[in-house]
């Protein structure tokens, strides 16, 4: 059963390591929240150790360098990583295990932001072309500018038809828009369509098991009882600590804060009563602070 807390430092005590999400726990894209910094502050102070995991697009160097913009000391954190990142290297690294050849790239993104084209940088081996009838694969990393999810039915469709398999970079549903005003979609929204459709997709973010590997293979005894990951996704940071088998902090201000509008415990009634989460945190928060 789900513990509703007021503050981390009713936790403070149970964990050596807190593996912190970044949008709707630390940051909404543009500042960091100013209780998030100070309950770092606090977490350092103890000799806590923090990891960053982030269903991010971007490569991990990247997020790393925009956490000084967003108020955040980077050398606070033992590790950064990002969806992006791991799908980065899965490309970088491309074995035969697919039984498919891969040349020709079909690459979603956001073309108005030039971080899209930076993710293809090392990725020379691939041709990045424009037409999904020219692709043997889809990189889906964020959405097209103005555009929906139902936009995406005629290139789904294709992608089907031709057995295209889909890498996605950034597996969350939707996530905190700038200035915390409303939910925006993701390309997990896409992935999960073209899933039921009966796609083929390569999800190495959060909830998969690959990332928090990644992110813990340089750590030296670790006790998993001693864990503690914070995120404000259900289908992503709970059930991904679930599968890794560490504790969570489900944080309520964010991407289901319609769902705790009233009252913490009338908002994990809500998750009860929805068939789809069959899993539960530990613990939730109204936010990550102290």
């Amino acid at each position: 059963m789900t513990q509703a807390i007021n503050s981390f430092s009713e936790i403070l005590d149970k964990y050596d390591m807190f593996i912190l999400d970044q949008w709707g726990v630390m940051h909404d894209g543009i500042r960091g929240y100013d209780h998030a910094i100070a309950a770092i502050n606090n977490l350092i102070n103890k000799n806590k150790k923090l990891t960053i995991i982030s269903n991010s697009s971007k490569r991990k160097i990247s997020s790393i360098n925009s956490l000084k913009n967003l108020g955040f000391d980077k050398n606070n954190f033992i590790e950064v990583m990002t969806s992006g990142e791991m799908i980065w290297q899965e490309l970088y690294n491309f074995s035969d295990k697919y039984d498919v050849q891969l040349k020709n790239c079909f690459h979603i993104y956001d073309t108005s932001k030039e971080d899209g084209l930076d993710f293809r940088i090392g990725l020379e081996k691939f041709k990045f072309v424009d037409n999904i009838k020219d692709a043997d694969f889809i990189l889906a990393c964020t959405p097209f500018q103005k555009t929906q999810p139902i936009d995406y039915i005629p290139i789904l469709n294709y992608a089907l038809d031709m057995n295209l398999i889909m890498f996605c970079a950034n597996p969350d549903f939707v996530t905190i828009e700038k200035n915390n005003k409303k939910n925006m979609y993701c390309m997990g929204t896409i992935a999960d369509l073209y899933d039921h459709m009966g796609g083929e997709v390569i999800i190495l973010g959060k909830p998969s098991k690959e990332i928090y590997l990644e992110s813990c293979k340089n750590l030296n005894q670790i006790d998993l009882s001693r864990i503690v990951a914070v995120g404000d996704s259900l289908d992503h940071d709970i059930l991904g600590a679930a599968n890794f088998g560490i504790d969570s902090v489900l944080i309520t201000s964010g991407i289901h804060k319609d769902l705790f509008k009233d009252s913490i415990k009338k908002g994990l009634k809500n998750i009860e009563n929805e068939k789809k989460w069959n899993f539960k945190p530990t613990y939730a928060c109204e936010n990550f602070s102290f």
